[in-house]
């Protein structure tokens, strides 16, 4: 099948050479002509495991190409994903400032039946914008379909090529059937492709998001009550995780979730419910208690400190919302960051793919490690903000060497408090006991 996708930021790019691999013939439509260049000459944008494999290889066979003019996409393509930012306005309300001024564009240029496919997060009502946008000017047929995505940052290439499910909002039989024939290679285990209106479909994606970021919220609220009753989170997550009705997934306690996706999403969910004079409380809460989290240890580490940071040398491990991707957006790491420097310490940061991203942001402000170990010496006490895998079991021997005290302030509970306390560390995590030496 030949096939467009305009936008190559995450999402777009995904797409695009996801569906390459599956043998079909895709053309990727950026504006930014250094970063179509690049990815003509075999160079990944961004970081996401196992991408860059399949980017290469259908680059080579000639599934996958890249080009600045949409009309290469109109020539190519009856299929079109729109793949385009949709960044949050300063009422919380998703921007489509994109995608209709790409769907306008495309409704003066096609000639012949289309489907375009809403790829990108898109507030409820946003299929009927965009087919009204293209039927100002393009009299003849065509299709608006809603195809949310579900791709997790550090697994995108596993959800893509094997979803739990694809959602797939379409009144329209014809291209159902052009839909249903492109995705079932990516369903032969037996996961549903499951049809629905439009708005339902861009509803589920909202939805999903929404109530994953609650599920998350609500488990470090336990958790910060665990601290203050005396209970242990992990046996409390292990205990309700067991229900099969509660499921274990989405339940470790930590200082919060950032990302492109749930703080995004969240906060446009709860604008479309005022919009239509309705109000999702719970979700309120969840931002809430969201924004604080993200900075839940600070008050530890300053009472540790007895009141003063001033003088204080903080290593930080993490800075990228999530491990395995270089994303920065909302990642707690920064607002912990602000925190302690508000508050006088100097930092020192180590993360395996995000630093350019966060030096690129706040520049000189934190100094920059060369690896984990680099980023203890000389450092008053260790702060982990991502649950980076290289993380998990470090050598703490040559950890309590390069610290000038072992004390340790553990934002995603990486180690047992027992053995923690063993080693001789101060140990604070998340709803779970202090270890105090």
């Amino acid at each position: 099948m030949n096939i467009a996708v305009v936008g190559t930021g995450y999402v777009g790019l995904v797409t695009g050479t996801c569906l390459a691999e599956m043998g079909n013939h895709v053309v990727c439509i950026d504006i930014d002509k250094n970063k179509v260049q690049k990815m003509r000459n075999g160079i990944i944008p961004i970081y996401e495991p196992h991408l860059d494999n399949l980017f290469e290889r259908n680059i080579k066979q000639g599934r996958l190409e890249f080009s600045t003019d949409i009309q290469d996409a109109v020539d190519h393509a009856n299929v079109f994903f729109l793949a385009l930012p949709t960044p949050p306005g300063e009422d919380g309300s998703a921007d489509l400032k994109y995608i209709l001024g790409v769907a306008d564009d495309l409704g003066k240029r096609i000639k012949e039946y289309t489907i375009f496919i809403d790829k990108s997060t898109v507030p409820v009502g946003t299929a009927d914008r965009v087919h009204k946008a293209i039927e100002s000017n393009y009299k003849g047929e065509f299709d608006v379909v809603s195809n949310p995505e579900f791709l997790r940052e550090g697994f995108a290439v596993d959800d893509f090529m094997k979803p739990d499910r694809v959602v797939i909002g379409t009144e329209s039989e014809r291209a159902r059937a052009v839909l249903d024939e492109l995705f079932k290679p990516f369903v032969r285990q037996g996961n549903p492709i499951l049809f629905m209106d439009e708005r339902s479909a861009e509803m589920t994606k909202y939805a999903a998001n929404s109530f994953l970021a609650t599920k998350i919220t609500f488990m470090n609220e336990i958790a910060n009550l665990c601290e203050k009753v005396g209970a242990d989170v992990d046996a409390v997550r292990i205990g309700i995780g067991s229900d099969t009705r509660i499921g274990n997934r989405f339940l470790f306690p930590g200082i919060g979730y950032g990302g492109s996706c749930f703080p995004k999403d969240v906060k446009a969910l709860v604008k479309t419910a005022q919009e239509i004079g309705s109000d999702i409380q719970i979700l309120d809460a969840v931002m809430r208690v969201n924004e604080e989290q993200k900075t839940v240890l600070a008050p530890a580490i300053l009472q540790y400190f007895g009141g003063d940071l001033k003088g204080k040398r903080i290593a930080l491990w993490g800075l990228a919302f999530k491990p395995d991707t270089d994303d920065i957006r909302e990642a707690p790491s920064l607002y912990m960051i602000e925190k302690l420097l508000e508050k006088g310490a100097s930092i020192r940061a180590y993360d395996p793919e995000a630093m350019s991203n966060v030096q690129e942001q706040i520049g000189s402000k934190i100094e920059y490690a060369s690896d984990p170990y680099d980023a203890l010496n000389n450092a008053d006490a260790l702060v982990i903000c991502t649950e980076w895998s290289v993380f998990r079991t470090p050598d703490f021997d040559d950890v309590i060497k390069r610290l000038k005290k072992s004390v340790i302030f553990d934002g995603r509970n990486l180690y047992s408090p027992d053995k923690m306390e063993r080693l001789g560390f101060y140990y604070k995590s998340i709803g779970r006991k202090t270890i105090t030496r």
